[in-house]
This record gives structure tokens, C-alpha cells and sequence, in this order.
């Protein structure tokens, strides 16, 4: 297909038409909590870039972030992807093999450097020198170094790229790390935590980054604001309950019936930084505690040893005092740490503003959105 057809006319080839493709960019739009009127800004970036060159590494992973990617069936959201998107290089899904794939990633990182984004899934071994993983005769450690060293951006998705995920759970064995570890002082590098991370928040990195020509504002962790920037118990629908003291006893019972909160099963809500109750799962069919399932918290930093056990609530001196007006966010704090009230309360405010002044860095949008005071102080 003839890469130098405006993205629409490529995609109505596809059967892809104006509507849905607006429809799409609307949906961008909301994703990164940006105004409406940013949707033909986002049509028009999208129409005229260029396809860019990415290739995407697994290594210590279930691949379910690949198939996290693969699940968004909403046509307009893989299809447009693949045709914004260059896939040089993905283990999962190409057709080459053995010799013949390892030269697409070698020749995609000698002809384009500093060109292609690198998206990086799973956790990389250190010990005994990386020899825990090893494709095409090279360590992860080698690949991942030399890979997102000569990238343009890098997206570390899922908790294990993250982390290091559960292959890093005490007592790591391998000596698993996240990408910020492995390959320290990275630049224009993205974290994506979640088991899995959420395809339409990667979909909005990128098409941030093609519109903007900037990557989104970042917490202190390096995960973008308008997907991290929110406790989930301040927009889970089970909040009310919170409130007024109807909780879930038992799994099964009455509570459970009647969708009541989840937070003495274990839900991990109140100290997650998500936007899972907005964009939910399965193309917005559900999300966790849509399906009467408590969170567990896998955005959280080394979620696998401080999220567990799953099923056991935070200790009560935590939530005391907590009405109607309070917000969860003191709870969230109390726990996670390093992350201030006021990502909660102004960060995605924050990263709109950014995005009205495309020449400011990430980091002053971080910057502002940690010193801003929230509303409710």
C-alpha cells in the first residue's frame, strides 16, 4: 500500500471510513483528557506524519501485553495503529523467523536511528550476566541496551518492563529488572505499568507523540498523566457504598449482589493510579470491578510483593475518618508514597495545559502539576 496517501484514503481502503476514523480521533482526545476541539488537530497530525519505523522486544513475559494489543477489535483502533506504525519488529506477530527476523530488528536499528520508537515488554535478567534470556545468541540485556539506546522514544509496557513485574518478586531468582533499570539514564522513555497496560492508553502515547511531537507529562515514575494520574476509587462506580459503609462481607453474599464495595476483599482501588474506571477493558466493555472482582493493584510499584496478599484489605487506621466528602487520595498516599496529592487532584489539568504549549518538556508539565495545590485544600 502506497505509504504517501494521506492516512484517510489509506484507511478507506481498509474500509475504514471518515466517520469512524473522526471517531477515532475523538476517542484520542478523550483518552488523554484533552478538549474536544483538540480531535481535528489530532485527524490532521495523524493524516500527514509519516509512517514511523517500531519494533517491539519480549522478554521475560506472558506476552499479554502483546495480546492486550492484538484484543482491540474496535476496527478502527489495530487498523489505524498498523497504519500510522511501521512494525518493523515483533517476535509474536511476524512472518519472518530465526535469522531472517533477528536482521529486520538489526536493520531497523542501523538505517533508522534516533527514527523508530521502541516499545519493550517484559522484564530483563541480570544475573550471571543476562543468561537467563537470550535470543538469537544475545542477552535481553545486551538487546534492550543497544535497542532503546539508539531509540526515539521507548514505551516500557506492563508491570515486568516496568519493574521487573513478578519475575522480580522477592526472592528474583534472575535478577529481573524493569527498562529505566537496565538501561539507566534512558531518555524520552515511557512507563506503562499494569498486567497488562491498557492498548488504548498505549494508542494515546503514541498519537500524543505524533500530534504534539512530544511524549505525554509524566508522574515521578515516568508514567504519563492523563492514564496515571487519578486514584481509582475517586471514579470507581462502587464509591457511594464506600461512603456509606456498604461493603462486600464475603464473596457471594448479599453485598456482593448488589455491587457494593469490594474494599474489605482486597481492592486495591483506593491506592491505585489508574483510569480503568473511565476507559475500562475489552474495548469499553468492562473492567475489573465492573465484574465484581476487586483491583489488585497492578499498576503499583512491585505490585507482586505490595499488593499481596490480593484478598486481605488495607489495615483499618488507613481508611478511618473518610466520608462523603473525603477523597481516597490520602489513603493512596499513605501507601504508595512518592506521588503527591496533587497528581491526583491537577495532573491531567496539568498535562492539558502542556499540550496548549507544545514546545514546553514533559518534565516542566511534571514540574507544575506537583506544585499545584488541590481543590480540595
Amino acid at each position: 500500500m502506497d505509504s504517501s496517501l494521506q492516512l484517510e484514503k489509506r484507511l478507506a481502503r481498509r474500509g475504514i471510513t471518515r466517520r469512524e476514523f473522526m471517531k477515532f480521533c475523538a476517542a484520542m482526545a478523550a483518552t488523554l483528557a484533552l478538549p474536544a476541539r483538540y480531535t481535528p488537530r489530532i485527524a490532521a497530525a495523524l493524516n500527514e506524519a509519516a509512517r514511523t519505523p517500531l519494533v517491539w522486544l519480549e522478554f521475560q513475559d506472558c506476552a499479554g501485553n502483546t495480546e492486550s494489543f492484538l484484543r482491540a477489535s474496535n476496527p478502527t483502533v489495530v487498523e489505524i495503529v498498523l497504519e500510522i506504525l511501521s512494525v518493523n519488529y515483533h517476535e509474536t506477530i511476524m512472518a519472518p523467523a530465526g535469522r531472517m527476523a533477528e536482521k529486520s530488528l538489526l536493520d531497523t536499528v542501523e538505517q533508522y536511528p534516533g527514527q523508530y520508537i521502541a516499545v519493550v515488554e517484559g522484564s530483563i535478567p541480570t544475573k550471571d550476566g543476562g543468561v537467563y534470556c537470550t535470543i538469537g545468541g544475545r542477552t535481553a540485556l545486551d538487546i534492550v541496551r543497544e535497542v532503546c539506546g539508539k531509540a526515539l522514544a521507548t514505551i516500557a509496557v506492563g508491570a515486568c518492563a516496568w519493574d521487573g513485574g513478578w519475575p522480580a518478586a522477592s526472592p528474583n531468582p534472575t535478577g529481573a529488572v524493569g527498562v529505566q533499570k537496565a538501561v539507566p539514564g534512558l531518555k524520552n522513555l515511557i512507563n506503562m505499568p499494569g498486567c497488562p497496560m491498557n492498548v488504548a492508553n498505549l494508542t494515546a502515547v503514541i498519537v500524543h507523540f505524533l500530534t504534539f511531537n512530544e511524549l505525554p507529562a509524566t508522574d515521578v515514575m515516568g508514567r504519563p498523566l492523563f492514564a496515571y494520574g487519578h486514584i481509582i476509587h475517586n471514579y470507581c462506580p462502587r464509591r457511594g457504598h464506600f461512603d456509606a459503609g456498604r461493603y462486600v462481607e464475603e464473596w457471594g453474599d448479599e453485598g456482593h449482589r448488589k455491587g457494593w464495595c469490594l474494599y474489605k476483599m482486597g481492592c486495591k482501588g483506593p491506592q491505585t493510579y489508574s483510569n480503568c474506571p473511565t476507559v475500562l477493558w475489552n474495548d469499553g466493555t468492562n473492567w475489573p470491578i465492573g465484574a465484581s472482582h476487586g483491583c489488585v493493584g497492578c499498576m503499583a510499584p512491585a505490585f507482586w510483593d505490595t499488593m499481596t496478599p490480593f484478598y486481605e484489605r488495607l489495615p483499618k487506621a488507613q481508611v478511618e475518618g473518610f466520608g462523603v466528602e473525603a477523597s481516597a487520595d490520602t489513603i493512596g498516599l499513605a501507601v504508595v508514597g512518592g506521588v503527591t496529592a496533587a497528581f491526583a487532584a491537577h495532573g491531567v489539568v496539568s498535562a492539558v495545559r502542556a499540550r496548549r504549549q507544545p514546545l514546553a518538556s514533559h518534565e516542566e508539565a511534571t514540574l507544575t502539576a506537583t506544585t499545584e495545590k488541590p481543590d480540595n485544600q
